[in-house]
């Protein structure tokens, strides 16, 4: 008689899946090798079919172990989820919050307030993903993700905690032949674009309730990451577009200055978007609200 499936080999199998290799799967899970092998072996007589695809570069699952991976997901969220609600009777939150942002507003928001999140809560750890593509919250094993900008999908479990504005900025020494520009003469200038913006080179300007101004800026430097743009502008570079995040620091400084000020871009939200699930675990609950009152501070 078969013996009951174990909800381990289960973790071990989809760790493996993730991972690619027995090794990493290994370094994940914190075990060794021989027993990630040999637990997913038993998986494999247990349900009487190949799970997995040994090369000598890769392990791959076959179509048997892909329609598995994508139900072990659903089952170890759906435990997990369900020993922390027990763990819910207790407010205080531990465990490791795994939660993902972009490169740009991760490094400059949420890394100083993951610190501050495991000073007020001893208990918890953070596994900070810093990624500028949108990661699957399921697949990747997630518990937030925040994004900046626009939600396309509506229908995501998604709490708006944030605004940010886009900005305009150009070195100090560009400054006081900028002091008379307008909208429709920034074309001459030099334009540091950033190629990972759906429309990095067109921008909407506004002023008031009824003047609008559309503008393709001429790129004569284009970058891929927001701190390279904020370098180039430093150094002189021409005018940039960034978020007002990023540029805080260097405006007070006067390292960069806001072209014009009377002039506005369009702004966007910063949210919290959170997995299918019927309850948060009480670290998710507060990691948000710290964020929610860092955005209101800043603001």
């Amino acid at each position: 008689m078969t013996e009951a499936l174990n909800l381990n080999r289960l973790a071990y199998f989809a760790a493996v899946v993730d991972a690619g290799s027995f090794t990493r799967a290994a370094e994940r899970l914190g075990i060794t090798k021989t027993v990630v092998s040999q637990q997913v072996a038993r998986l494999e007589a247990e349900v009487g079919t190949s799970l997995l695809v040994r090369t000598t570069r890769r392990v791959q699952p076959t179509e048997a172990g892909r329609m598995l991976h994508s139900r072990c997901v659903m089952i170890l969220r759906e435990a997990d989820d369900a020993f922390s609600e027990l763990a819910q009777t207790s407010t205080k939150p531990r465990g490791t919050l795994r939660v993902t942002a972009p490169s740009d507003y991760g490094a400059a928001i949420v890394a100083p307030l993951a610190v501050a999140f495991t000073t007020r809560h001893p208990g918890c750890r953070v596994d900070l993903i810093l990624a500028d593509a949108i990661l699957d919250l399921i697949q990747n094993q997630l518990d937030l993700s925040i994004r900046v900008g626009w939600l396309d999908d509506s229908t995501l479990q998604a709490r708006r905690i944030g605004a940010f504005r886009q900005v305009l900025v150009a070195a100090a020494t560009l400054a006081p032949q900028l002091a008379a520009a307008d909208p429709n003469n920034l074309t001459s200038w030099p334009f540091i674009a950033n190629s990972v913006l759906k429309e990095p080179l067109l921008w909407q300007f506004s002023r008031g309730d009824l003047e609008r101004c559309a503008v393709r800026m001429q790129a004569q430097i284009s970058v891929n990451t927001a701190p390279a743009a904020i370098a180039a502008a430093r150094a002189g570079g021409g005018l940039t577009v960034l978020p007002d995040f990023l540029v805080a620091d260097d405006l007070k400084a006067g390292r960069l200055v806001h072209v014009l000020p009377e002039w506005s871009l369009p702004s966007g939200g910063i949210h919290a978007v959170y997995p299918a699930a019927r309850f948060r675990p009480a670290k998710v609950t507060a990691f948000v609200g710290m964020l929610a009152e860092e955005e209101k501070q800043r603001a």
